[in-house]
């Protein structure tokens, strides 16, 4: 609670005979101050520094420097932001909740108050990542999926059940609902937040950090929320600000509409590439301009999604009529638009199409210039125009496949065909980024009717799932008569969850997946998501494809991506004619009239009526009782967490590094996937093996994904994607190294497993380190990726470049990111991977400075000696301060103890 108002800024705002007490951004003046051409996110930043001033972690001086932010200026001030609330998934809020139950009891064994471990934000977690299609193409589908889910994961449940009676302000949304970020903008969101404070009721913008990178998906109505690492989530449940640096903002002018046959998903892979091109990482981005008003809720929440995808660390939209008219949609009450409305007009956040607020760097697009377009194999920022797809496959799979024109002969259910490399083995419509778009899943759902009805099928070797965002979808599918032409192609209903898009799509068709293995063959995903990396889909898949849904459809149906969707026939109709998609692709006033005709506010209002209490599955688990869990020794999915096993009360000195050796040498682009996968677990990877030792069958090992509870699993899944490739064993493909423990000649040593070279190490004393290439940890907001490296014995990683959340996640867990000189890499350094390391002048830390660089000394087997100053990439105090403390759930611990 702030005790300090040195601008004088608080008042009340009178909303229908309410009063709000709020902060008013015009009252901050000063030298240089000019708060009315503040891009939008400042002023919100702006708004939580005024309300949460206290003289000592915000002052008066942070407030004038954000005020007097200089748009050309390179990030160099440090401020303390509190977001309203925190949002949680389940595969990355399993492990929060695993370690607030284990902080409780290292408070306990310290002396202190175990109830001081507590969420002061509201937390609110939507299970959501658990499903798997398993069945699919059938009526019960859906009931047999959740069915599955519920056996699998049983103790998690139980546990999450536990956590929302153990721990004030923490709610959960139980499985079946939808998916996080889709519940998040249709439910959960606030746009303008209230609480009460002191007695006082305040009103101010609703913020929120996430424990999953899409949580920018709030960002389309309005709300300023990145994704964080579940530590840093939990860090801000338990009341730590968020210490960050005032951000550079890119301004990103919109002009104009869609053509007809461009949809949401065209326009935000478009976004996508320009922004990644750019260069937009630690950056805000922001939309304005006349284009803004035309755009569509849906289609802004889609742009907001994929902020991830492009780098940046929100892509937000102001708020405007546009943005009331969807709270109005999806059910919120008058109080709360009348709120919104007057306080977004009051404060100057509500959006002027004609103003130019200041940016530190500019882009413009004419939405009429965007085109249909898929993005792939391998990266969402990879946009092809559709009508070159073809080619580019044609080009591409020769280095998936020594035998492009390779043919298999398959019979599935009686049917016998040839499978050729770039068959569609899996059509997927998906993921948060679509789903929650009426227009490209009604326009899907259209384009299914004109398939079936001319009489079109999907591809016998295609496995077809429609996994939507939340039940609204079902509902106007439902309303619109479309849920029985989607059937006929084989979309039935498989789940309400993220599904293949988080590596939950299931096994494709045996008889495919068996001759698919058997000949190497490259075949290929298609779905509505956001993530296409490299082993994260499907292990039987090598090349995957983000397209809108209405093209998951037309794929399904050509079934191959040497199709060319614009110029070859998809089939023949009744009569025996050719069909091509410009025969069944909907018009976008065919789509609005669906849209109209079967959306409505009371969907909303019945879907999340009582959202929290969950079906008759739900409330019969049964669930432990106690401020504490009791752990279950011979639980495989929630065990307690080793972090704070034989913890100090006050932190040792960090020291410097001496005698390590690297783990891995990794080139470009290796993201948290391959860090730590979500999806399935091999049988006979470490990971499997631990289960199998626990007498876990492999039909129930489940993903990796779902087992983040449960450190052992974790740590031998990290470095384990089935795509990685370690540089120092070459000739390899997923989680191996080299051990030089066992060897006495370093180019001696033999291949070994990560896990087991890692333990090794550890028993050996001997500190371990990781050589990275540019935006080394890209992709999802995953805390394992940080904790299993550390739990592995990897004490520092040299990148060339890091993407921000994993950045910030190693230093949460101890792990030093360093950047090699501008210029330089491992191999210009000439460094192999065999040379033992050491790493002088972190000891600074210990006198309370950063020092800006570290000495790094490589010693080859031959006594030769690479040196070069490695960049020491602890951006801020506050990550100081969680480094010197080994971590930052450490350094939380000690200040709650000592508070």
């Amino acid at each position: 609670m702030a005790s300090q108002d040195s601008f004088g800024a608080k008042g009340a705002l009178e909303v229908n005979g309410k009063s709000y007490e709020i902060f008013r951004l015009n009252q901050v003046t000063g030298e240089g101050v000019d708060v009315e051409s503040l891009p939008f996110s400042l002023k919100v930043l702006l708004e939580n520094l005024l309300r949460t001033e206290d003289g000592a972690n915000i002052t008066a001086d942070d407030i004038r420097a954000l005020g007097a932010w200089d748009a050309d200026a390179e990030p160099n001030k440090e401020i303390q932001f509190t977001p309203a609330r925190v949002i949680m998934q389940d595969f990355t809020g399993v492990p929060c909740v695993v370690d607030l139950a284990t902080m409780r009891e290292a408070m306990a064994d310290l002396g202190g108050d175990p109830s001081k471990i507590n969420p002061l934000a509201p937390a609110e977690m939507v299970i959501d990542h658990s499903v798997i299609a398993d069945v699919f193409g059938t009526p019960d589908a859906f009931e047999r999926n959740v069915e599955i889910e519920y056996e699998r994961n049983r103790e998690r449940y139980q546990f999450l059940r536990w956590g929302q009676g153990a721990f004030d302000d923490f709610k959960v949304v139980p499985p079946g609902t939808g998916i996080v970020h889709q519940v998040n903008i249709e439910h959960l969101a606030r746009t303008i937040f209230t609480r009460e404070v002191g007695g006082v009721l305040q009103a101010y913008p609703d913020t929120c950090v996430g424990t999953d990178s899409h949580t920018t998906m709030v960002n389309g109505i309005g709300v300023v929320g990145w994704g964080v690492g579940g530590i840093e989530a939990e860090a801000a449940m338990l009341g730590q600000p968020v210490s960050m640096l005032i951000p550079r903002v890119v301004g990103f002018k919109l002009n104009g509409d869609l053509p007809e046959g461009s949809t949401a998903t065209d326009l935000v892979l478009t976004i996508t590439e320009m922004l990644r091109k750019h260069g937009v990482v630690g950056k805000f981005v922001e939309f304005y301009g006349p284009g803004v008003s035309a755009l569509p809720l849906a289609n802004r929440a889609t742009i907001g999604n994929m902020s991830p995808e492009f780098g940046s660390t929100i892509a937000v939209f102001p708020i405007d009529d546009e943005t009331v008219n969807y709270l109005r949609l999806t059910g919120r009450s008058e109080e709360q638009l009348a709120l919104v409305e007057s306080y977004a007009k009051e404060q100057g956040l509500w959006h002027d199409p004609s103003a130019e607020p200041r940016f530190s760097e500019k882009l413009e697009l004419d939405l009429a210039t965007v085109v249909p377009s898929i993005a792939g194999p391998k990266r969402p920022q990879d946009r092809i125009e559709l009508s070159s797809a073809a080619g580019n496959f044609a080009e591409d799979v020769k280095t998936y496949t020594s035998t492009p024109d390779l043919k298999a002969e398959v019979t599935v259910n009686g049917e016998t065909f040839q499978l050729e490399n770039g068959a569609v083995t899996i059509a997927s419509i998906t993921s948060c980024t679509n789903t929650s778009n009426p227009s490209v899943m009604i326009g899907a759902a259209l384009l299914a009717k004109k398939a079936v009805e001319k009489g079109l099928k999907a591809k016998p070797w295609v496995k077809t799932t429609l996994a939507p965002g939340s039940k609204v979808v079902s509902d106007y599918y439902e309303k619109a008569g479309l849920t029985p032409f989607l059937n006929d192609l084989g979309f039935n209903l498989v789940g309400y969850g993220c599904v293949t898009c988080i590596g939950n799509s299931g096994p494709i068709i045996p008889e495919v997946s068996a001759a698919v293995n058997e000949h190497d063959m490259a075949v290929v995903s298609v779905l509505s998501g956001n993530r296409n990396f490299e082993g994260r889909i499907n292990p039987d898949i090598k090349m995957n494809y983000l397209a809108s849904p209405p093209l998951v459809v037309a794929y399904a149906i050509a079934g191959n991506m040497n199709v060319d969707l614009f110029n070859d026939s998809l089939g023949k109709d009744n009569d025996g004619n050719d069909v091509f998609l410009k025969d069944i692709w909907p018009s976008p006033a065919e789509v609005e009239e669906t849209i109209r005709g079967a959306i409505d506010t009371e969907m909303f209002d019945e879907s999340y009526a009582d959202v929290f209490a969950g079906d008759d599955r739900w409330r019969s688990l049964p669930t432990p009782e106690g401020n504490t869990f009791a752990w279950d020794e011979k639980s495989t999915y929630v065990r307690k967490a080793p972090y704070f096993d034989g913890m100090p009360d006050a932190p040792a000195p960090v020291t410097d590094i001496d005698g390590a050796r690297v783990l891995l040498k990794l080139g470009d682009s290796v993201t948290t996937d391959h860090i730590s996968p979500a999806g399935a677990i091999k049988k006979d990877s470490p990971a499997g093996k631990y289960l199998a030792e626990n007498g876990v069958e492999q039909r129930d090992f489940n993903s990796y994904g779902s087992r983040r509870g449960n450190h052992e699993v974790m740590i031998r899944g990290t470095f384990a994607n089935i795509r990685l490739r370690n540089q120092i064993a070459p000739g390899t493909e997923g989680g191996f190294t080299r051990d030089f423990t066992l060897a006495d000649n370093a180019a001696d040593a033999p291949v070994s497993t990560v896990y087991d070279a890692s333990v090794n190490y550890q028993a050996a004393g001997i500190p371990l380190v990781v050589l990275a290439g540019k935006e080394y940890g890209s992709g999802s907001s995953r805390d394992w990726a940080a904790k299993g490296t550390s739990l592995l014995g990897v004490k520092a990683a040299i990148a060339e470049s890091y993407e921000r959340i994993h950045r910030s996640n190693l230093i949460g867990m101890g792990v030093i990111p360093l950047q090699f000189p501008a210029g330089e890499n491992a191999d210009s350094l000439g460094l192999t991977g065999e040379e033992v390391f050491s790493f002088a002048g972190i000891t600074e830390l210990n006198e309370g400075r950063t020092p800006k660089t570290v000495k790094v000394t490589a010693t080859k087997a031959d006594g030769t000696k690479v040196e070069f100053d490695a960049v020491v990439r602890i951006d801020t105090p506050g990550e100081a301060n969680y480094y010197r403390n080994g971590g930052i759930m450490q350094y939380v611990l000690r200040n709650l103890l000592n508070g």
